[in-house]
């Protein structure tokens, strides 16, 4: 069985961004003009997302992935090489 990356780990490791992304979020939306706040801050908004998404899949990987690393003990080695440099 693989190894899975740990929930916990993930939100601890995700939070700061995503309450940065939510400020940008807030940010774009107050300094859309008034009566253009959709076209104002739509793009920025998707962008931000888009961002978000992306940072999250790669955590989210890269957290597996050392998790899967840790699972395997590193090798002792064969002793060979020891015995070669005598």
């Amino acid at each position: 069985m693989q190894p899975k990356l740990s929930r916990e780990e993930y939100v601890r490791a995700m939070r700061q961004r995503v309450e940065e992304a939510l400020g940008k979020v807030a940010d774009a939306v107050n300094d859309a003009a008034p009566g253009k706040i959709i076209a104002g801050s739509e793009e920025q908004v998707r962008d931000v997302f888009a961002d978000l998404k992306r940072e999250a899949f790669e955590q989210a990987l890269q957290i597996r992935m050392d998790a899967a690393e840790a699972a395997f003990p590193p090798s002792a080695g064969s002793g060979d090489t020891q015995e070669q440099t005598q």
